[in-house]
């Protein structure tokens, strides 16, 4: 299974959270992000959203069909975000439009085995694989990419 975890773009501040929109620097950094993706992510990729506004536009950006899943919303927990892909069951890959700390939380879960603290940047994406040989399992990381070193 591959698991990617593309956090959302930079957004507005205010109130309500859920309607906070992408500001010009967040679309731009959507688009680089969504370039990189689209050339590299396989055609097969599920593609999961949080129902924020924020995390909507960064998905359009690359321009795939989506879900939105309101058990990716901000107060998701690791855990939760594990079930939802079928981590580490599932056999296609999934990528998760998400927040902070739950992806950066998720991500330090599958690689080290405890939830811990960890930040991805604002666009940042982490891909997180694991291979079965036999009876052995190993989980790697595939790549990190920000959007400032997506090169045209």
């Amino acid at each position: 299974m591959e698991l990617i975890l593309w956090r959302h773009a930079e957004a507005e501040p205010g109130e309500p959270d859920e309607g906070r929109a992408l500001t010009a620097k967040g679309h731009k950094q959507a688009w680089k992000m969504a370039e990189w993706l689209d050339q590299t992510l396989p055609n097969t990729c599920k593609i999961l959203v949080s129902p924020t506004r924020r995390t909507v536009q960064t998905a359009e950006a690359l321009g795939r069909k989506f879900k939105i899943h309101p058990g990716l919303a901000p107060d998701a927990t690791a855990e939760s975000i594990l079930g939802i892909v079928n981590w580490p069951e599932g056999r296609e890959p999934v990528l998760i439009v998400g927040h902070q700390p739950t992806l950066g939380r998720v991500a330090a879960l599958i690689l080290t085995g405890t939830v811990q603290d960890w930040t991805i940047r604002k666009s940042a994406a982490l891909w997180i694989g694991q291979k079965d040989r036999g009876d052995v399992s190993t989980t790697y990381l595939k790549a990190v990419m920000a959007p400032d070193l997506v090169v045209k």
